[in-house]
């Protein structure tokens, strides 16, 4: 059984319940909810918006590869409402729901559609903090330091 970390994030519409119906999409299509941070509120990071996010991370245990869980992530955030605008620029932008890939395992990919782990980790409190709420003590692949010690 493989272990995937997804950071979550929506600010847009009932952000609540945004954030907990992809869970429960999450662990009807790619696998069970082992662990789950606190849901933190947070300003916008990389651009401008008048509304909060709420993040938080989970933890998956899955049978599925990176490449299969991205695009059952993918899917999720489409079902949710997402719409990926100026997808080809990687501009920031408020939305419904948010799925990203933060490890998997310890394995680390350089793609040209997958980066794991996820390259901005380091430099995303609103990624670090929940991290360091479930997961201090994980090793990351790339940095050779703890969750807890970034």
């Amino acid at each position: 059984m493989n272990q995937i970390v997804l950071g979550l994030g929506s600010n847009l519409g009932d952000r609540a319940a945004n954030l907990s119906n992809a869970c429960n999409l999450l662990e009807k299509y790619l696998g069970k909810i082992i662990k789950k941070s606190s849901i933190i509120e947070t300003v916008a990071w990389g651009f401008e918006s008048e509304n909060k996010f709420f993040n938080s991370v989970i933890v998956i245990e899955t049978l599925h590869n990176p490449f299969k869980a991205l695009e059952i992530c993918l899917d999720i955030e489409k079902q949710l409402g997402r719409l990926r605008i100026n997808s080809k620029t990687k501009e920031y932008h408020s939305r419904t729901i948010d799925i990203d890939i933060l490890f998997y395992n310890d394995l680390i990919i350089e793609d040209l559609n997958l980066q794991i782990p996820h390259p901005l980790i380091c430099h995303r409190n609103f990624v670090l903090l929940p991290l360091k709420e479930i997961l201090p003590d994980f090793l990351h692949p790339q940095i050779n330091k703890k969750i807890k010690d970034i």
